[in-house]
């Protein structure tokens, strides 16, 4: 009888496990493909994901949040990755199904800089930033800088702009911050993944800016949190919307979305948001993928993935610099996940 016992308990751990892992087939592949922004935590996800469940596997393609969108049109990929929301007429050319905003994490795009003597404590406003960017400050020197910065001795140095070459949600982000805060700039260059750069230089992906900024004296950029701290470049205090000078951390990257109300599709702004310690250049990051998933297996995976990411994947996090989900906001993406359809 004790054999017995041990067999039925055995049988029962087996049905268990393999129910667990029903879902991944045998050497399953997810191709996915977009952000950059996030890169440093999917790919963190994405390992300790597959050795929790070994029938999974990842194959994530850091391209930009351009890719990212244009991949999930063309079904190339099971999802697609974008830190710029879909526009309307984006989302209207999804065939078959609706595409679903699946926000994962909230990160900061910082404003690095690599001026000679100066390692940290810069301050700078959205204006001044703008002016840069546009080419009408060209000194570091130059007396709007000065005046930010009264006590830190800045030299008489070329400012070299320094942003991305591909279809970014990074630079969506950061133009739509300097579209809110520069009418010049929203005038003249404007809101996009991609825009008319007066001036600067490019580089691919975040790891191209950051590396281009942290290589050349003068140089100032834009680029997530993470690649910045990871590479251990200077990042530039903002002026908030409450008048304050704030750093990206991940605690006054979660202040900039205590006050946003969450439409139904995630689609969201969080830049230059209330808040008295809210940093001006946050924003959520998201996952695409088609409600109707016609590969059952696929579906089921992905499914299953992103209840994992959406709660015990937040532990992650904030050791990679993006701050984890509101718990509102998690316990709403519950209900969303519920209503993806898996098969025919």
């Amino acid at each position: 009888m004790k054999c017995f016992a041990r067999m039925v308990m055995l049988i029962g751990f087996l049905v268990g496990f393999i129910s667990i892992n029903a879902f991944a087939g045998e050497g399953l592949l997810m191709n996915g493909a977009g952000a950059t922004f996030p890169y440093p935590l999917y790919s963190k996800w994405f390992h300790h994901y597959e050795q929790m469940y070994p029938g999974v596997k990842f194959n994530y393609q850091s391209i930009g949040s351009g890719g990212g969108i244009r991949q999930i049109l063309e079904k190339t990929v099971d999802f697609g990755a974008s830190d710029a929301p879909m526009e309307d007429a984006d989302l209207q050319k999804a065939e078959g199904s609706k595409i679903l905003h699946i926000p994962t994490v909230i990160g900061a795009v910082a404003v690095a800089y690599h001026v000679p003597g100066v390692s940290k404590g810069l301050k700078l406003t959205g204006s001044v930033v703008a002016e840069m960017f546009m080419g009408k400050i060209t000194k570091w020197n130059d007396p709007k800088i000065q005046e930010l910065n009264k006590e830190v001795h800045l030299p008489n140095k070329d400012i070299l702009p320094v942003r991305r070459s591909d279809g970014s949600g990074t630079t969506f982000i950061f133009t739509e911050y300097l579209s809110k805060v520069s009418p010049d700039w929203s005038d003249n260059v404007g809101t996009g993944k991609s825009v008319s750069w007066p001036v600067g230089i490019g580089a691919k992906g975040n790891e191209g800016v950051t590396g281009l900024v942290k290589q050349t004296p003068g140089a100032i950029g834009y680029m997530e949190l993470a690649y910045a701290i990871k590479n251990n470049v200077a990042v530039a205090s903002i002026k908030n919307k409450a008048g304050n000078f704030v750093e990206p951390t991940t605690v006054s990257v979660s202040a900039a979305a205590t006050n946003v109300t969450l439409p139904q599709d995630y689609r969201v702004s969080l830049t230059n948001s209330e808040g008295t310690k809210a940093y001006p250049l946050s924003a959520f990051t998201y996952l695409l993928i088609y409600e109707k998933q016609h590969d059952t297996q696929k579906g089921k995976a992905m499914v299953e993935f992103l209840k994992w990411a959406t709660h015990d994947g937040q532990k992650f996090a904030s050791e990679l610099h993006y701050s984890p989900l509101p718990s509102s906001v998690a316990l709403k993406l519950d209900e969303t996940i519920s209503h993806i359809q898996v098969g025919k």
